[in-house]
């Protein structure tokens, strides 16, 4: 709760004083790398994990094909959710931190506490609609014939969740390699990088210190991409 001011807000002053006292969450670091997530007995009949600070990605191949999601503050995670029994298409599913991250553990005892307080669960769930309509709009992105304008129309839909405006333009202070971006659009690694280079010639998004500059104003494809809604799962 302490470490979660979004959450919180959804309390009153109050509920949330004894929130903050009750629903104590155990955490786990995990340093930058590729991860092993844990199994379902980790949280038993709980929530999942809420990722409390840091950056992580996963992704997910179909038939030598990949795509990617990538996470951060305050998504919730069920790594194990969808990955049993023999699925119809073979897939595989990775997970990387890019950043170092926490998570917090919403086991079976926290759940019970957040039961006592109602509107601590519509956040949550809240939370996992967000990250649907997320997916959906990355989805959507991808379907983008030129990599230059998925990666334009990316950068501008991180941009709404990270992004920081500044008198030069909106800073999106994510270091993300040309290979991650490559996953998140659906692109080859060498194509990306070609792209960038337009991109940059254009003078629309540009290297940053710790990210990405992004210059002029957000493409009208995503506005119109981002006014429509797809179901998607997100695990």
């Amino acid at each position: 709760m302490r470490e979660d001011p979004d959450l919180a807000d959804a309390l009153g002053e109050d509920a949330r004083r004894l929130a903050s006292a009750r629903c104590i969450a155990p955490t786990l670091r995990l340093s930058r790398g590729a991860w092993t997530p844990p199994g379902p007995e980790t949280v038993g009949a709980g929530i999942g994990l809420l990722l409390l600070h840091g950056l992580m990605l996963r992704r997910v191949g179909v038939d030598g094909r990949f795509g990617a999601e990538l996470l951060g503050d305050g998504d919730l995670l069920r790594p194990w959710q969808g990955e049993e029994g023999d699925p119809i298409l073979s897939r595989t599913t990775g997970w990387r931190v890019l950043q170092p991250t926490r998570l917090a553990i919403l086991d079976e005892s926290v759940a019970e506490c957040f039961a006592l307080y109602p509107p601590l669960t519509g956040r949550l769930v809240a939370r996992a609609l967000e990250r649907s309509r997320n997916l959906a709009v990355n989805v959507a992105i991808i379907h983008q014939a030129r990599v230059h304008v998925r990666l334009h129309m990316l950068f501008w839909h991180l941009a709404d969740r990270w992004g920081r405006v500044r008198s030069e333009g909106v800073v999106l202070p994510l270091q993300l390699t040309h290979s991650v971006l490559a996953d998140l659009v659906a692109a080859r690694r060498p194509t990306v990088t070609t792209s960038l280079s337009e991109l940059s010639r254009q003078g629309l998004v540009t290297p940053h210190a710790g990210g990405w500059l992004l210059s002029g104003e957000p493409p009208g494809e995503l506005l119109e991409v981002q006014a429509v809604e797809i179901p998607v799962s997100a695990p």
